[in-house]
């Protein structure tokens, strides 16, 4: 089983495609980093557990109903009285570009703190997952997320860490560099290399990671596909997105579906290519896992992951 730490919020967005200012309806949705990553690490077949906080509220209940729907376990979540479930709104620019505002600020899930990280734990997990953005929304978070990650360390279960670096939130960086040595996958974006290593060439990155203490570094570049570990050197992918409707989430179906993948056993370059496939069904359709695929698509792809890299 997978467990994830992090937050969870209510997606609103334009449901004709207008901006915030001038649409006349908006879809609802539930999304957030982690919760993206444990569903595509359960469509391609792992168990995952989300832990969580929301608010007693229809906002929190919908965060639950959500992530069931989606087969991911909500008994870490807890339910906190005085705070509120956090909502956020996606506005479509002229140009196509997405443009994202947070309401996140007293939310519940800004009050994560060790003892959650503990719950985590107690679920006897195979794998636990953090992030970047986890640590940055507030002081509790950053400890629940050292927490989890050092806990999971000493009693030798593999670590996760997607840094998610996010411009608008505190820097958090020095405190992923302590966590490096714990990272047993380090699942980095291109852009995020040269803030957290100080270089952004894929094998310097993959050299630095690895002298960092880093087990297996899989490098994220978006369009521009992914590298992944290979004996001969990080080994380039390229991308598998045909159409892109909306590009958000698609690093956490990534993640979630590698992840998963190199749990059941699949190497790294089948394990990449898995997760390229996920991500081009996310980039294809609005929502942050409304494009995963179908169960039994899905269950083909992880076959054809495994033969490719036999």
């Amino acid at each position: 089983m997978i467990v994830g730490l992090g937050e969870a919020m209510v997606l609103f967005q334009p449901s004709d495609g207008e901006p915030l200012d001038g649409c006349r309806s908006a879809s609802v949705h539930v999304a957030g980093a982690e919760l993206n990553l444990l569903a595509a690490a359960r469509r391609a077949g792992a168990r995952a557990a989300f832990c969580s906080r929301v608010g007693a509220d229809p906002f929190g209940r919908r965060v639950c109903a959500a992530a069931a729907e989606l087969g991911v376990d909500t008994g870490l979540v807890a339910v906190d009285e005085s705070r509120p479930t956090g909502v956020f709104f996606k506005d479509a620019r002229p140009d196509g570009a997405r443009r994202v505002h947070y309401y996140r600020a007293g939310s519940a899930a800004s009050a994560l703190d060790e003892a959650d990280a503990d719950r985590a734990l107690a679920a006897g997990p195979a794998l636990v997952a953090v992030s970047g953005l986890t640590a940055a929304l507030g002081p509790g978070p950053r400890r629940a997320v050292a927490r989890l990650a050092r806990a999971a360390h000493e009693r030798g279960i593999p670590v996760a860490l997607d840094p998610n670096l996010r411009p608008g939130l505190p820097p958090v960086t020095d405190l992923l560099v302590e966590l490096l040595p714990m990272t047993t996958y380090l699942l980095l974006g291109l852009d995020e290399a040269g803030p957290l290593l100080g270089v952004d060439e894929p094998a310097k990155v993959f050299e630095r990671a690895h002298a960092a203490g880093v087990g297996e570094v899989v490098l994220k570049a978006g369009a521009d596909g992914c590298w992944h570990a290979d004996p001969g050197g990080p080994r380039r992918l390229p991308s598998a997105a045909v159409e892109v409707v909306d590009p958000v989430g698609a690093g956490d179906a990534f993640a979630g579906a590698y992840l998963a993948a190199r749990l059941a056993g699949i190497p790294p370059r089948g394990a990449a290519w898995l997760g390229t496939r996920f991500a081009a069904g996310v980039v294809a359709a609005p929502g942050d896992t409304d494009g995963l695929p179908a169960p039994a698509e899905a269950a083909a792809l992880v076959g054809e992951a495994a033969r490719a890299a036999a």
